[in-house]
C-alpha cells in the first residue's frame, strides 16, 4: 500500500508542479507558449492558456489530491473524511480518464495534439491514479 501511496503522490506532485511551471510561463511540452493551449487544454479556439491564477489553483488541487493517499496510508488522522475525500477522488480520476474515449468530450476537447495525446497518455493516467486510489481504501 505505500508504494502505491507514493507512486500516486510522485506523479501528482509532478503534473502540479508542471502546472505551476505553465502559470509561470513555461511551454513544454509544446514547442511554444502559443501552441501549449492546443498541446495540454485541447478546447476548440483556445488561443492561450488559462490565467496564472487559476493553473496555478489547479496545481495546488493537484498536489493535495496526492498528498491525501500518503496522508491515508502514513497518517491516518481523520479516516471517514480522507475515506470520503479519496473515493470522491477516484470518481473524480475515473471519469475524466473514461471521458477522454466519449464522442462528447473529444468533441469539446478536439484539438491536436491534445486529442491523440489524451487518447494515449492522459485518460489512461487518470483511470490508473483511480484505480490506484480505489486499491488503497480496499
Amino acid at each position: 500500500m505505500q508504494i502505491i501511496a507514493l507512486s500516486i503522490f510522485i506523479v501528482l506532485a509532478i503534473v502540479a508542479f508542471t502546472h505551476g511551471y505553465w502559470a509561470f510561463g513555461g511551454h513544454w511540452p509544446a514547442s511554444s507558449r502559443a501552441t501549449l493551449p492546443q498541446t495540454v487544454v485541447g478546447s476548440k479556439g483556445l488561443k492561450q492558456m488559462p490565467p496564472f491564477w487559476l493553473t496555478m489553483i489547479v496545481a495546488v488541487l493537484i498536489l493535495i489530491a496526492g498528498l491525501l493517499p500518503v496522508s491515508w496510508v502514513f497518517f491516518p488522522v481523520l479516516p471517514n473524511i480522507l475515506w470520503f475525500a479519496m473515493m470522491t477522488l477516484a470518481a473524480i480520476f475515473w471519469v475524466r480518464g473514461i471521458a477522454s474515449y466519449t464522442p462528447i468530450f473529444r468533441k469539446l476537447q478536439a484539438e491536436e495534439p491534445f486529442a491523440t495525446l489524451d487518447r494515449k497518455y492522459f485518460g489512461p493516467l487518470c483511470i490508473a491514479l483511480g484505480l490506484g486510489f480505489v486499491i488503497l481504501l480496499v
